[in-house]
C-alpha cells in the first residue's frame, strides 16, 4: 500500500521532560493563562468534574495544570498525579510493543496474522445478519489478514459493545468485551475466539476502528513468552519511568484513581452499572486477569507524556531505547493510502494529520494523536517539538468541544 511520508523531527538523545520557562520555549505566559479560563468555565457550569491539561516543548514542561475535582462527592481536589482510564490510548503502547519485537525479528508487518495465531486462518466476512437471533451468513475473505491491516485498523475486526450494530450483537454472543474487564478472563480466550468470528468487510477495504489492537496484544504475549502486563512493564514503563501506569492499580494508589462520571438531570453524576451495560467502571481497582491491548491502561497525564517524549525523540527517553528512529518513521507516516480516518490519514497505532486536518483547528502536518473513551486525549507535534494531553474522566463526554478549544489556545499561544 503507497504511504504518504511527512517531514519528521527527531530531537537530540537524551531529551527528557523537565520543567521549563514558557518564554524561553516560544510562549506567550498571557495566552496559556486563556487555558486556565477555558477549563474553569467549564468546570464552573457543571459539564467537567475536573481536568488535568499539560504542554511540553522541547522536552520542557511549559504548563502542567489540574482543575476541578477529582471526586465531586468527597470534594477531593484534582491533582496532576490523579490517575485516569486512558482506555484507547492503550493501542499506542501496545503497537509500540509490537514494533519492538518488529525490530527484533520475530515478524514482518505483511505477514498474515494466521502464521501465529491459526485461529485467524481462512477469514470469512459477514453477509447476511439476522437481527432476531444474531444468526448470519459470511463469504469468504479475498485474502488473510495481515499485521499490518491490525495495526492500520483495515482489517474488517470491529468493536464489541462500541462497533456496529451487527458486529456488536454477534460479539456479545461471544462473549467477547471492548476491553474494560475486571471478571478472570484470559486474553488468549477471548482472542481465539474472535478470529474465528466473520469480519466486518473484505481485509483492506475500509478503516474500521475496533479490536484489531487486542488482537496484536495478545501477539505480542505469543512472540515474546510473556502476558502483555509483564511485556509492557519490563520493556516500556520501567524504562521510561511510567511509575503509575497499569492494567490493574496496585491497592496503594486505589485513592487516586478518578471516579468516571456521566451526564445527569441537572449535572455530572458519578456513573454506575446502567450509565453503560456490561461495564463496571471500577475495574482498575480489581485483580483483573484480561490485558486489553485496546483498552486496558490506566496512567498519570504525566506518564503518558513520557511515553509521547520518546516517540518525539525518535524511539529514545533518558538513555533507554526502545525503538529505532526508522520505526518511529514508519509508525508515524500515512500506512493507509487512499483510506482516510476524516480529514487525515493513520500510520501505525496513531492518527497522523495531514494539511487538511491542521487546517480544521491548527495541529500541525505530520503530528500524531489519539483519545481514549473517557475524555483523554493526546497529540505529539514534531515541527512544533511539543506534547500535549487533556485529561477528563467522562462517558459520555458532552461538551468534547473543550478538547478542540484546548488545540486551538494550545497553538495560539505559541510565539
Amino acid at each position: 500500500m503507497p504511504a504518504l511520508c511527512f517531514s519528521f523531527h527527531v530531537f537530540p538523545q537524551g531529551s527528557t521532560l523537565r520543567p521549563g520557562n514558557p518564554i524561553n520555549e516560544k510562549f506567550s505566559p498571557e495566552r496559556l493563562q486563556r487555558i486556565d479560563g477555558l477549563i474553569k468555565r467549564y468546570v464552573d457550569s457543571g459539564w467537567v468534574v475536573g481536568a488535568d491539561a499539560f504542554i511540553a516543548r522541547n522536552g520542557k514542561i511549559v504548563y502542567n495544570k489540574s482543575f476541578g475535582l477529582a471526586d465531586a462527592d468527597k470534594k477531593t481536589p484534582m491533582q496532576t498525579d490523579n490517575i485516569f482510564r486512558i482506555a484507547s490510548q492503550t493501542k499506542a503502547i501496545t503497537s509500540v510493543a509490537l514494533m519492538m519485537l518488529f525490530e527484533e525479528g520475530k515478524f514482518l508487518l505483511d505477514d498474515p496474522v494466521s502464521k501465529y495465531i491459526p485461529s485467524f486462518a481462512r477469514p470469512k466476512v459477514l453477509a447476511e445478519f439476522n437481527p432476531k437471533d444474531s444468526s448470519y451468513t459470511t463469504i469468504t475473505a479475498t485474502r488473510e489478514i495481515t499485521i499490518r491491516d491490525l495495526l492500520t485498523h483495515t482489517s474488517g475486526v470491529d468493536y464489541a459493545q462500541i462497533g456496529s450494530p451487527k458486529m456488536k450483537a454477534i460479539y456479545a454472543k461471544n462473549g467477547l468485551y471492548a476491553g474494560f474487564v475486571y471478571d478472570k478472563l484470559r486474553l488468549a480466550d477471548a482472542i481465539n475466539k474472535l478470529g474465528s468470528l466473520p469480519l466486518a468487510h473484505q481485509p483492506g477495504e475500509r478503516f474500521t476502528y475496533g479490536l484489531s489492537i487486542d488482537v496484536l496484544g495478545y501477539l505480542v504475549e505469543k512472540l515474546s513468552g510473556k502476558s502483555l502486563d509483564q511485556f509492557f512493564r519490563e520493556r516500556i514503563f520501567q524504562p521510561l519511568g511510567m511509575k503509575d501506569t497499569y492494567f490493574y492499580l496496585p491497592a496503594a494508589k486505589y485513592s487516586r484513581l478518578v471516579p468516571v462520571y456521566t451526564p445527569g438531570n441537572q449535572h455530572m453524576v458519578k456513573a454506575d452499572e446502567k450509565t453503560f451495560p456490561g461495564v463496571n467502571f471500577d475495574y482498575p481497582k480489581t485483580a483483573g486477569t484480561y490485558y486489553s491491548g485496546g483498552a486496558g491502561l490506566s496512567s498519570t497525564i504525566l506518564d503518558y507524556a513520557v511515553f509521547l517524549q520518546m516517540m518525539l525523540n525518535g524511539g529514545e527517553y533518558n538513555g533507554h531505547r526502545l525503538l529505532s528512529r526508522h520505526t518511529v518513521e514508519i509508525m508515524t507516516m500515512n500506512q493507509i493510502g487512499s483510506l482516510n480516518v476524516g480529514k487525515n490519514k493513520f500510520g501505525l497505532g496513531f492518527e497522523i494529520y495531514t494539511k487538511e486536518g491542521q487546517a480544521v483547528l491548527g495541529e500541525t502536518e505530520g503530528s500524531f494523536s489519539w483519545g481514549g473513551f473517557y475524555g483523554t486525549i493526546y497529540w505529539a507535534d514534531p515541527a512544533e517539538h511539543m506534547v500535549c494531553l487533556l485529561f477528563v474522566q467522562e462517558w459520555p463526554f458532552p461538551h468534547g468541544e473543550l478538547s478542540d478549544k484546548f488545540k486551538v489556545m494550545v497553538y495560539s499561544a505559541l510565539q
